[in-house]
C-alpha cells in the first residue's frame, strides 16, 4: 500500500517534458519511466543499506526501512549527518572530515552488495582464545560509550582484514593524538587518528580480549585473539609496550592462506620451482629458506610442505607461532613458559617416527645441530634462518658453532628471498625516462618500453601497488660445493661460482626481470634490494 502510494505521487507530480499526442498512453513516457525506476532504485538501495547497517539498532530498523521506501534519499542524508556527528565527537576531528568519512563508510560496501537475499556486507566477530565475544568480556552493562568503543574496535580490525594488512599499529604520537597505521604490502600508512581517551579505550578492549592485564601499561605484554568474518577465521598476535606518550599496540594478522600456498603461487621462476621440487622429493637432507623479517619465508615454507604427500609421510612442524593449520600434519607451537623450545621439541619429535620435520626458525647452535643431524639420519628437514643471502646463511651456521663436516653432510638446498610489491593493474602506466636513462638501460640490454610505473587509484588506496610477489636466489649444494664446505676453504667464493655454474640468478637479476615484464617498478627493486 505504501509503495503504491509512493509510485502514484512520483507519477502524478513528475514534470511534463513532452506533450503526448492524442490517444497516447502516458504510462509509456520515457522520462516518467526513468524517473520512476530511478526513485524506486534509490529507495530500495537505501532500504538495504539500512537493513545491514551497524549504526542503527535492531529495534529501529523496521521503522527506518519503511521510511526509506517512501523517501530513501532524505533518510540517507539524515543518517549520514548523524554518523558524522558521532565520529566528530569520538575522534575529535572536524565535522567536514567526519562527514566525508561517513559518506565513504556508507558506500564502501556497494561493490559487494546485491539485491539478492543473503548477500549482506560481512560483519566481524572478535573473540578470545576460548571463543568468548568481545562484547561479553569488555562491554558488560548497557553503557553506550563502551558500545561505541567496541564498534570502533571492530571497525578497525574489519578494515585491516579487508585491506589485506599484515600489521596494525596503534601509536601515541603525542599527548593529544594517537595514530592507527596499517602495514599493507610491506608499507605502513596512517589510516586514522584518535583522541587519547577514545584510543586508550580501544587499546583496553583489545588487551581484554587478548587476556592481557589492562591495568599494566608500562611492562611489555603479549597476547592473542581471534576474529570470525564471513566464512573465514583470522588469528591475531598482539604485543604492547609502554612508550613516552602512552601505550603502544602492535597487532600481527597471521596469514591464514598460507596452508593453501603452492610453489607456483609464490613468484618463483619455473626453473627454480623445478630445482626445489627435485630436492623436496629426496628422502633426506635440509632445505634452508633465508631472508630478513617480512620476506615471506614462512609462506614459502608452507608452499614447500604442500608439495609433500602428507597422507603417506609423517610431517611434524615446530612453529612460533602456528600461522596456519596444515591438514594431516602434527604442528607444535613454541612455548617458553612450558619449556617447549625449538631444541626441546626437536628432541621429542625424533622419537615420533617423523619423515618430514619443519623447524620454524633456527636461532641457536643446539637447534641447528639437532636439525642437521636429523637431515643426516634419513629425515627431510625444512628450516628458516634470518640472514640476507645464501652465502650469509652458510657463514651464519658456521658462526653458530656447527661443524663444517656436519653442515656439508646435511645441507641440500639454500633459498634466499625478498618480497616486492606488484603494480596495481587498474592504474599502472608506461614509465617515462630521460635520454640518459634510456641510454643506460640500453647498455644493460633492458627494454625501457616495457617498463611500467605506478599510478594512484581507489583500488590500491593511492599507493600504485596491489599485492606482492617473491624474488629468490636458489643454490643447490653440489658434491663439489659440499667438499668445499667440509674443507672450509673460501666458501663464499665457491658459493658464487656454484650459482654461476648452475644458472641460478641473484636477487637483483630476478628483480629486473619482474620490472621488464611490467610486474613491478625499478624504484621498488631499489627500495627492497638497495
Amino acid at each position: 500500500m505504501i509503495v503504491s502510494e509512493m509510485l502514484w505521487i512520483v507519477y502524478h507530480t513528475g514534470p511534463v517534458l513532452s506533450v503526448p499526442s492524442p490517444g497516447e498512453d502516458l504510462l509509456v513516457s520515457p522520462v516518467r519511466l526513468m524517473m520512476l525506476l530511478g526513485w524506486a532504485y534509490m529507495c530500495f538501495f537505501f532500504a538495504q543499506k539500512i537493513q545491514f547497517s551497524p549504526y542503527i539498532s535492531t529495534r529501529h530498523k523496521t521503522l527506518f526501512i519503511v521510511a526509506s521506501l517512501i523517501g530513501g534519499p532524505f533518510i540517507f542524508m539524515g543518517l549520514v549527518v548523524k554518523r558524522a556527528l558521532k565520529l566528530s565527537i569520538e575522534t575529535g576531528t572536524s565535522f567536514a572530515d567526519s562527514l566525508s568519512q561517513s559518506v565513504s563508510e556508507w558506500f564502501s560496501g556497494l561493490a559487494t552488495l546485491s539485491f539478492l537475499p543473503g548477500r549482506a556486507k560481512t560483519k566481524i566477530v572478535i573473540m578470545d582464545s576460548s571463543g568468548r565475544n568481545i562484547h561479553d568480556i569488555y562491554g558488560q552493562g548497557n553503557n553506550k560509550q563502551k558500545r561505541s568503543v567496541l564498534d570502533l574496535t571492530e571497525s578497525i580490525i574489519s578494515t585491516a582484514v579487508q585491506d589485506r594488512a599484515s600489521d596494525i599499529l596503534i601509536d601515541p604520537c603525542s599527548k593529544s593524538e594517537y595514530t592507527i597505521r596499517f602495514r599493507v604490502d610491506g608499507t605502513l600508512t596512517t589510516r586514522q587518528t584518535l583522541n587519547p581517551e577514545i584510543a586508550r579505550a580501544v587499546v583496553n578492549s583489545l588487551k581484554a580480549i587478548s587476556n592481557m592485564d589492562i591495568a599494566e601499561r608500562r611492562r611489555p605484554q603479549d597476547g592473542a585473539f581471534l576474529a570470525h568474518t564471513g566464512a573465514m577465521n583470522v588469528s591475531f598476535r598482539m604485543a604492547s609496550a609502554g612508550v613516552i606518550n602512552g601505550e603502544k599496540l602492535s597487532i600481527r594478522i597471521l596469514n591464514q592462506n598460507a596452508s593453501t600456498h603452492r610453489l607456483d603461487d609464490v613468484g618463483l621462476t619455473q626453473k627454480q620451482i623445478q630445482i626445489i621440487r627435485q630436492i623436496i622429493h629426496k628422502p633426506a637432507g635440509m632445505i634452508l629458506v633465508c631472508g630478513p623479517t617480512g620476506s615471506g619465508k614462512t609462506s614459502t615454507l608452507y608452499a614447500m610442505l604442500n608439495e609433500i604427500d602428507r597422507f603417506t609421510r609423517n610431517v611434524v612442524t615446530i612453529e612460533d607461532p602456528i600461522e596456519a593449520v596444515l591438514s594431516n600434519a602434527s604442528q607444535i607451537e613454541v612455548n617458553a613458559k612450558a619449556d617447549i623450545t625449538f631444541a626441546n621439541a626437536l628432541r621429542s619429535i625424533l622419537r615420533q617416527d617423523p619423515d618430514v620435520i619443519c623447524v620454524g626458525e633456527i636461532r641457536d647452535e643446539e637447534t641447528a645441530k639437532i636439525a642437521l643431524r636429523a637431515a643426516q639420519t634419513g629425515h627431510l628437514v625444512f628450516a628458516t634462518l634470518h640472514c640476507d643471502s645464501n652465502s650469509d646463511a652458510i657463514l651464519r651456521l658456521l658462526d653458530l658453532g656447527v661443524s663444517s663436516v656436519l653442515l656439508a653432510a646435511g645441507l641440500q638446498l639454500v633459498v634466499s628471498q625478498r618480497l616486492i610489491r606488484c603494480l596495481c593493474d587498474n592504474c599502472k602506466e608506461p614509465a617515462k625516462f630521460t635520454t640518459t636513462q634510456i641510454k643506460n638501460l640500453t647498455l644493460k640490454n633492458i627494454d625501457h618500453k616495457s617498463i611500467q610505473t605506478s599510478g594512484a587509484c581507489e583500488t590500491c588506496h593511492q599507493t600504485g601497488y596491489y599485492g606482492r610477489t617473491a624474488i629468490a636466489d636458489v643454490t643447490v649444494v653440489t658434491p663439489e660445493f659440499r667438499e668445499s664446505i667440509a674443507k672450509n676453504k673460501n666458501i663464499v667464493h665457491e658459493l658464487k661460482k656454484t650459482d654461476a655454474k648452475f644458472g641460478t640468478s641473484n636477487l637483483k637479476k630476478q628483480g629486473l626481470k619482474k620490472a621488464v615484464s611490467g610486474l613491478t617498478t625499478l624504484s621498488e627493486i631499489k627500495r627492497v634490494l638497495g
